[in-house]
């Protein structure tokens, strides 16, 4: 930017806090060309004032050093006029002394760092193109179906996509399902062929059955598609995707001790549903109508041998199959053993309704073993926590209501058969050549698991957790994947009844037009909504040395055939992740880039050592880290006024220069706030922090061999509740390094 300009506002406490005439100096410094204090930036007035500045053309960029960048957006929004924020109210007015010398100092170093940031921005330039609005919806179950007829509704092309031969998943083959409206407390019929024929006939919606997934490139508003059925292939553009591939029953036959495949009177509840669909409840090995029903919750699921989560399903499934054999055989008795049941929200009324029918009976306990009991039935071995007493029960029918499996491809699986298959092509050694060819032959039955067909560098289909559910942010942003433009729904996302199921896909549907829509204006989706600017990858400079491809979470890089990374615009969130990544610093973004924070570290005013005023530099994650600052401020909060703050995207974009130019510069001590992270992790950016931990490690040896204390450079978990702790990690880490004493290469 060539013509800047500074409005500073006095309202806030931040007159009172500060000096603002001061920064008459500081504008000079930078070649401002307009410095103005007004008492209310926020007010109709203050606003007024600004665009009207924007409008005139005096200045291409202003620095409004206000409130916090995430406060009043709106407001400071102006067309056609690059905007940076200084927060002089939550970094400075609100968390320090008034009229102190070191809070000017902290205002002023603010200001400096805001200038320095708007000056080094470049015009984010790029020409729209048009772009496909079809959503591909992967799945003609209940949440695929839905998630048709939401994007459908909304005006959007859907190409559905089944691979049997019929629409509608496990549910069409259920007469009856669980109570959704008013009293809930009685089963009723299911709406699964209404919904079929609402797809079958919809104009916006094109069904493709027999059909699977050959492959997609490209990426959102852009995927190229290639479908096979009836051992044709056909093609198509699609703007995003929703991938609703449903779940499978865990296999009871790895259930031991449970009788599954020694008695025939061992069933699952899939297998007593359809006996159920079928209007004829009879014990598979004589087939008579059972006297007693014996249903065991939590078959292999909450157990680390098998499942280790609940499938959130199987104890309602049963509730609704034992209140269909009380409507058909009320003289059969029907016990429940479980663990603990789930019956949340209404469904609350439906297991008291089933409850208090005759011959209903439900236990508390753990089912040790089911054998055989010759022509006299089945007997259950399990211990009564009620009771506390361990009881054996006799049963005609016992019902295994096991878990669910989601329908993803199985990943490691995929890339270990890829893998192999490219070291049995390419290795020196003939002994390695027939070891890979030994691996691709073991592991050739999971290249099936394949749905997607993805062509993307990072593998063919959705990165998923260790029980094979899509990976993401799975708190604040559920249909969310770690591939832009491909939402997850239903029970290939989270376990989940068949209600929740067709939520899903409503929520994932409109996930996908608001990507679509984000793509057709040119701007990221979450968590950087609205972002515009796109990476520029200086490809001259490159050394092929891959670090950006492998460590983008969300698979943005393709790699040519030199190995030379290929971007992907509508795939990227902007992280910046590939930023950090890169050693030799050729990613960049208009108003994010290693450049313009470098020149941020250096701008900052570091005081003589004689002075006693060390300075520390803390990078602060905008998604949790920065606002768990602003809260604490907001309840007035001191911290030490020797820390700057520089928000970064995420701490995974931090790049290792930073760290050596803030030390060089005469930093006492560097700080990153970052996400947690580890098994339950919520970086937005899924790796982000964890990748800056084990980077800022390499870091830390360095510095020893720089004689610099590795205690100079800390990486600290701060999650957005963790506001009452920013005083004290801040202190702590003050007073550490006035232990250690001054940076010596302060004044060099």
């Amino acid at each position: 930017m060539e013509k800047l300009g500074l409005f500073a506002c006095s309202g806030c406490e931040i007159g009172e806090a500060v000096d603002l005439s001061a920064f008459e100096e500081l504008a000079e410094e930078h070649g401002a060309a307009l410095n103005e204090t007004h008492p209310g930036l926020c007010s109709p007035e203050g606003v007024a004032r600004l665009r009207e500045v924007a409008d005139s053309g005096e200045v291409d960029g202003l620095l409004i050093a206000a409130c916090s960048s995430r406060e009043k957006t709106r407001e400071f929004r102006l067309e056609g006029c690059a905007v940076e924020r200084a927060s002089l109210r939550e970094m400075v007015a609100w968390t320090h002394e008034h009229g102190d010398e070191d809070t000017h100092m902290l205002a002023e170093d603010v200001v400096r760092m805001g200038l320095a940031r708007l000056s080094g921005r470049k015009p984010a330039e790029r020409e729209l193109e048009t772009l496909e609005r079809t959503v591909l919806v992967v799945g003609g179950g209940v949440a695929g179906m839905q998630a048709a007829i939401a994007a459908a509704d909304l005006g959007h092309p859907v190409q559905l996509v089944e691979k049997s031969g019929h629409l509608g998943g496990y549910a069409a083959e259920l007469a009856l399902r669980l109570p959704e409206v008013p009293p809930y407390d009685d089963l009723h019929a299911s709406d699964s062929e209404e919904t079929v024929r609402r797809v079958a006939e919809h104009p916006k919606i094109h069904v493709r059955t027999d059909c699977t997934i050959a492959s997609i490139n490209g990426q959102p508003g852009q995927f190229q598609v290639a479908v096979e059925a009836a051992g044709e292939t056909q093609e198509f553009t699609a703007g995003a995707i929703v991938q609703a591939t449903g779940a499978r029953p865990y296999d009871a036959q790895r259930i031991e001790g449970f009788g599954y495949g020694d008695s025939p009177d061992v069933i699952t509840t899939l297998e007593l549903d359809r006996m159920l669909a079928e209007g004829a409840l009879r014990r598979p090995s004589d087939g008579e109508v059972p006297q007693r029903v014996l249903f065991v919750q939590c078959a292999g699921s909450r157990d680390e041998a098998h499942l280790a989560y609940c499938s959130a399903e199987c104890c309602g499934a049963s509730l609704r199959q034992v209140a269909t054999i009380h409507r058909a055989h009320p003289e059969v008795e029907c016990m429940v053993v479980y663990k603990d049941l789930r019956a949340p929200g209404q469904l609350e009324h439906f297991y008291e309704a089933v409850q208090t029918q005759p011959g209903s009976l439900f236990t508390r306990g753990e089912v040790n073993a089911v054998r055989s009991n010759g022509s006299e039935g089945l007997e259950v071995d399990l211990f009564d926590s009620l009771i506390g007493e361990a009881l054996t029960l006799d049963a005609d029918v016992v019902v295994l209501a096991t878990g669910m499996v989601p329908n993803s491809a199985d990943g490691e699986a995929i890339r270990a058969f890829k893998d192999a298959q490219v070291r049995a092509e390419t290795s020196e050694s003939e002994s390695q050549r027939a070891t890979a060819a030994e691996t691709v032959e073991e592991l050739s039955a999971h290249e099936s698991t394949e749905i997607l067909n993805l062509n993307y560098r990072q593998g063919p289909d959705l990165p998923a957790l260790g029980y094979g559910f899509s990976d993401s942010h799975y708190i604040c942003f559920p249909y969310e994947t770690r591939r832009t433009g491909i939402y997850a729904a239903g029970t290939v996302r989270a376990p989940m009844d068949a209600a929740q199921a067709g939520e899903d896909g409503w929520g994932a549907a409109m996930k996908a037009v608001q990507c679509i829509r984000s793509a057709e204006r040119g701007e990221a989706v979450h968590p950087r909504a609205g972002d515009a600017s796109i990476a520029d990858f200086e490809l001259k400079r490159c050394t092929q040395c891959k670090r950006c491809t492998e460590e983008c979470p969300f698979g943005t890089l393709n790699e040519d055939e030199k190995g030379t990374p290929e971007y992907f615009s509508e795939r990227c969130r902007r992280c910046g992740i590939c930023m950090g990544a890169c050693p030799e610093r050729i990613v960049s973004f208009p108003e994010y880039s290693v450049d313009l924070v470098a020149t941020m570290i250096k701008t900052v005013e570091i005081p003589d050592e004689d002075e006693e005023k060390p300075r520390i530099l803390a990078f602060v994650c905008e998604n949790d880290a920065l606002p768990a600052l602003d809260e604490a401020a907001r309840r007035r909060l001191e911290w030490n006024a020797w820390v700057r703050v520089i928000p970064v995207r995420c701490l995974g974009s931090i790049n290792t220069v930073w760290v050596a130019d803030s030390l060089s510069t005469g930093f006492d001590g560097v700080m990153m706030l970052g996400c947690k992270h580890g098994d339950d992790y919520q970086c937005h950016y899924i790796k982000g922090s964890e990748l800056a931990e084990r980077r800022m490690t390499n870091v830390q040896e360095t510095l020893g061999r720089l004689a610099l204390e590795e205690e100079r450079l800390q990486v600290t978990e701060v999650a957005r509740d963790d506001f009452a702790r920013i005083p004290e990690i801040f202190d702590e880490f003050a007073e550490l390094i006035e232990d250690i004493g001054p940076n010596p290469y302060k004044g060099f």
